[in-house]
């Protein structure tokens, strides 16, 4: 029989994404014992969400690690462009939004996660497990405790004071901790695929829309990261009419494309994004509390889910700092973190749904209809007449709903 290793620490987080790796850097840098357990081996995941918003631009500026952040290889965005019906609109003006950094900064998420790492490392109470899947909650007595992982060497339990599920959508913790999920739904699903860009290429990061196709191509410098809109459920019909029945779909909404689509060789080369929209009902219980996408999954509108989860993760340290460093952790404070981030997902949401049902989901449906739209919609019009209204949809995506600032000590 294999020994289990036992850890002790005030507070464990299963989850290496963006608000478990920030989450507990910021515990760390507050003098908290924290151990964080990642279920991979590395952060190198392809097709993962690579913008860093203004908002998650200032916490790093708040926590003095800009510069160094910005040393990276990275793009830097503006504006977001789009062709819709055959017009060209600026969707969002980042210029004026009220943040040092008056842009997107495209980014692979395995730089950022990296990058978040070696920071963290420099505290003593940091301490990072890789290829350490979370497989459910210790519980006593009603009260969880600890979790259960499988590792390279064994079993491992982890004690903990608190336990942060910020696994992810496929979250373990949360349905382990008996945590109650609200669907909301969504009609779409994506597709995720690299293009190679020419240096002739536009640098703009933007979106084409035509009746029955959405498709957005996101400026990577030497490719273009690219999201093709589904219906739900409908990839099984797209892989049935073949990859070149679909590659020619790309290149009729985006002309841009008819040079590189080659490359794509097979459907090994697309990713499915299956959208859900969810949230708990309470992100809490004796011991145990879900943020980022354990708690509320995003839709991929606005890209804005690496920014909600950043959030969530500094609110959390901030409320929970210093109670789980002095260990005076109550039930009140877990409260204290959803009351402070619930309302914020909760409008993001909304914002979210409304855009899939009363804008994608209708251009989608209109694919062979002759009565569906044939113009784009009244709100682009109206901020193409008005271009200051760009600044609204910038500071929606760019700063978001209640930003949050770094709070929590140094210890």
């Amino acid at each position: 029989m294999i020994a289990v290793q036992v850890l002790n620490t005030r507070c464990c987080i299963a989850g290496g994404g963006p608000a478990g790796m920030m989450l507990g850097f910021l515990l760390a840098r507050a003098g908290v014992d924290v151990v964080v357990l990642e279920k991979h081996a590395d952060f190198f995941r392809d097709f993962r969400g690579d913008t860093i918003h203004p908002s998650t631009l200032e916490v790093m500026r708040e926590l003095g690690l800009l510069d160094a952040f910005l040393a990276l290889p990275h793009q830097e965005v503006q504006e977001l462009r789009g062709e819709v019906f055959g017009s060209s609109f600026t969707l969002a003006d980042f210029r004026h939004v009220p943040t040092h950094c008056k842009f997107l900064a495209l980014i692979p998420q395995w730089d950022f996660l990296n990058f978040i790492a070696t920071q963290a490392r420099r505290y003593p109470g940091f301490h990072l497990h890789m290829s350490s899947e979370v497989t459910g909650v210790i519980e006593e007595n009603g009260v969880v405790v600890g979790v259960e992982a499988k590792t390279e060497h064994g079993p491992l339990h982890v004690r903990a004071g608190l336990v942060v599920g910020a696994d992810g959508r496929h979250t373990t913790v949360r349905g382990s901790a008996g945590l109650e999920v609200i669907e909301s739904g969504a009609p779409i699903d994506v597709l995720w695929f690299r293009l190679p860009r020419k240096p002739e290429d536009s640098a703009a990061t933007g979106g084409y829309i035509e009746p029955g196709r959405f498709f957005v191509m996101i400026y990577r410098d030497a490719y273009w990261q690219c999201a093709y809109v589904i219906p739900k459920g409908g990839f099984d019909a797209l892989q049935s009419a073949g990859l070149e029945a679909f590659k020619a779909q790309v290149v009729a909404v985006a002309p841009l494309t008819r040079s590189s689509i080659g490359t794509l060789t097979s459907w090994d080369d697309i990713k499915l994004l299956t959208v859900q929209i969810d949230r708990l009902r309470q992100w809490f219980r004796p011991g145990v509390l879900c943020i980022g996408d354990a708690a509320h999954a995003m839709s991929p509108v606005g890209g804005v889910g690496i920014n909600l989860a950043v959030q969530d993760a500094v609110a959390a340290a901030n409320a929970l700092a210093v109670p789980l460093r002095d260990g005076t952790l109550e039930i009140s404070d877990l409260q204290a973190v959803q009351r402070r981030r619930e309302w914020p997902t909760a409008v993001t949401q909304r914002a979210q749904i409304a855009v899939q049902n009363r804008v994608v989901a209708p251009v989608l449906a209109a694919a062979g209809d002759a009565h569906g739209p044939r113009k784009p919609p009244l709100f682009l019009r109206i901020i193409r007449w008005l271009p200051f209204l760009q600044r609204i949809p910038a500071r929606v995506i760019g700063v978001g709903v209640r930003p949050e600032h770094v709070q929590s000590p140094v210890g």
